[in-house]
């Protein structure tokens, strides 16, 4: 399976914050969306950074409740790992995992696509199991 895969039963909306958006505005996005990280993007194309609720919840206990007026800037993740619509799940997986990654930006043609979270790839993987299962019953009883 394919990356491209998942997007196509997902969709491909990404939720994305400006880097001079507050951490106050990045809370409301998440909450808006219900999701646990946005993309920080000038324009909804390019990626600057990655900004999550892990993010926020270590800054707010360094700095308090200031924070919540700064810039995302200040708290994104600016190393940001992708993965193409043409990678396969098994290996973004892998990255995931290894790297202890929830949310990962998905580019085509150096833009942002999509983005993919671990419970994404999690319900992939069971619905391939699923599609297994039934194929060896059909099988067993055909």
């Amino acid at each position: 399976m394919r990356i491209s895969d998942i997007l196509r039963n997902k969709g491909n909306t990404v939720a994305t914050v400006r880097p001079d958006s507050t951490v106050r505005d990045l809370l409301a996005t998440l909450a808006e969306h219900n999701i646990g990280a946005v993309v920080v993007s000038p324009d909804g194309a390019v990626i600057a950074g990655i900004a999550s609720e892990r993010d926020v919840v270590r800054r707010l206990h360094e700095r308090g409740a200031g924070l919540l007026d700064s810039p995302v800037s200040e708290i994104m993740t600016v190393e940001v790992r992708t993965g193409g619509l043409d990678d396969k799940v098994d290996g973004l997986r892998r990255t995931m995992t290894e790297h202890r990654i929830r949310h990962l930006p998905i580019l085509a043609d150096g833009r942002l696509a999509g983005i993919v979270s671990i419970g994404d790839v999690v319900k992939s993987a069971i619905d391939e199991l699923e599609t297994e299962r039934e194929h060896l019953v059909g099988y067993l009883h055909g």
